[in-house]
């Protein structure tokens, strides 16, 4: 014990890095650890956590449904109308908008202003205020597109009359859908509802949705998960940057559009749309992120995270293992890049269903084969490699159709695991677009944002009863 006393001192710091600050001033070697309680410190969250750690039920549930979301085969088969596609449509008028369940009373603003001007492309109101007050009377059903089997960027609305892309994940014949990319600008997604807006929209039903289809049709059908890999070997992410993505869906779509004997002219403007949209292709890979995600919904007892969205209020999350069940919370702010004359106090909470997009481990989770991504996001190359890196220590495993060149190909990390989220604090990373909290503005940024972990711990305790149950069966 006294030659203890005689050496030097080196220490272990766990927690406050003041602690350590304060053993290096007086010459002392201390190496210091990140390290916070889990489950935020909550005990009777911690110990629900720990009855879930090597549980073999949840063990054996996620192996089937990291398998199942690995086995998905999303493949673009159609384009059909809303009301088509979703047969709640057809029935009363139904609205779809973006993350977890929300009141009107609550929603933010570019929410708010997309589904007046999906009311006005609709034609069931003719005015801001009589859409308002036909809401209020109960008249119109707002629900979240995940509800449908469908996810839409930002504000996320779908209504009946709109084009959707149908996505079929060959391996059990399951569909998801996602509305068409408006492009930039005064656009819907964004809360703009003004008469350019509700023109694109009608030429995007009446023009662009028929010559597509036909298209489609012609094409036979189109594999989006070999078209994703390939994009990320080229810069994409497939979230936040499209430009390969959708310069590969050009390659495959405008052979099939100059065989369907279409007018030239009809042609040439939805060559001239797409080709004037880099982001075009997200839509896609927002449907595609989808078919594969769920795929591994429902496994009872399974901890995998198959929904993570955003309605500009609050973040929500969904486990394989609990069903149809959001854990919510309110939606961190996003740090990153603003246009000139916006800051953070311009923005609107985070917002939008492409996070679906990280879930199914790409966007932010294949940040290390988009360097490019950071001069739009804000950050380094490094940052970037080193968010893809981080992410490996709180997923199930890896997806060996998405590879990351900048990381020697390792496979992108997928399947989030809501125990390793909440056992090792880290937060699942989620690159997006910023939106103007006043509807119709439109974007004024991007950056990089963060799931709250109140939603893992929330659920943490939700599915330790569903096992606790499970094991007294």
């Amino acid at each position: 014990m006294n030659t203890l006393f005689t050496q030097p001192l080196k220490v272990v710091n766990a927690g406050l890095q003041s602690f350590a600050s304060n053993i290096q001033k007086v010459g002392g070697d201390v190496t210091a650890l990140s390290w916070q309680p889990p489950a935020q410190g909550d005990v009777a969250a911690g110990l629900d956590l720990a009855a879930l750690l090597c549980h073999p039920r949840v063990e054996q549930a996620n192996q089937i449904a990291m398998e199942r979301y690995l086995n998905a085969q999303p493949a673009l088969v159609d384009v059909m109308f809303a009301h088509e596609a979703i047969p709640a449509m057809a029935e009363r008028k139904l609205i779809l908008h973006s993350g977890p369940p929300i009141s009107w009373e609550n929603m933010c603003g570019p929410v708010k202003g997309a589904i007046v001007g999906a009311m006005l492309f609709e034609g069931w109101a003719t005015s801001h205020e009589q859409a308002e007050c036909l809401i209020l009377a109960g008249d119109i059903s707002l629900e979240p597109c995940h509800h449908y089997h469908a996810v839409g960027p930002m504000a996320g609305i779908i209504s009946p009359s709109m084009p959707l892309w149908v996505i079929e994940n060959k391996t059990n014949g399951q569909r998801a859908f996602s509305n068409f990319n408006e492009g930039l600008g005064k656009v819907l997604r964004f809360g703009a509802n003004n008469d350019e807006v509700l023109n694109r929209l009608s030429w995007m039903r009446d023009e662009l949705a028929p010559a597509l289809k036909a298209a489609v049709h012609q094409l036979g059908e189109l594999e989006l998960k070999p078209l994703m890999a390939q994009a990320l070997h080229m810069g994409d992410e497939v979230h936040n940057r499209n430009a390969a993505a959708t310069g590969l869906l050009i390659k495959r779509l405008l052979p099939a559009l100059l065989s369907c004997n279409l007018p030239l002219d009809n042609v040439q403007r939805v060559v001239a749309f797409i080709t004037g949209n880099d982001h075009f292709f997200l839509n896609l890979s927002m449907a595609a992120c989808k078919a594969m995600m769920d795929a591994a919904a429902n496994v009872p007892f399974s901890s995998m995270v198959t929904v993570m969205a955003r309605n500009g209020v609050n973040f929500g999350i969904r486990l394989s293992g609990t069903g149809d069940q959001w854990f919510q919370a309110p939606a961190n702010a996003v740090e990153g890049l603003f246009f000139p004359g916006y800051g953070v106090n311009d923005a609107a909470a985070d917002l939008g269903d492409s996070a679906i997009t990280e879930t199914a481990g790409v966007g932010g989770f294949a940040m290390a084969s988009s360097p490019a991504i950071v001069k739009f996001v804000g950050g380094t190359p490094a940052d970037a490699t080193n968010n893809s890196r981080r992410m490996q220590a709180i997923t199930l495993g890896g997806n060996p159709a998405f590879t990351l060149p900048a990381l020697n190909f390792a496979p992108t990390a997928a399947g989030i695991d809501a125990r390793k989220v909440a056992d090792r604090g880290i937060l699942p990373v989620i690159n997006t677009g910023i939106a103007h909290k006043q509807a119709g503005v439109g974007q004024i940024g991007a950056g990089i944002t963060t799931a709250p972990m109140t939603c893992f711990v929330e659920a943490i305790r939700v599915l330790a009863k569903e096992v606790q149950n499970g094991d007294k069966a």
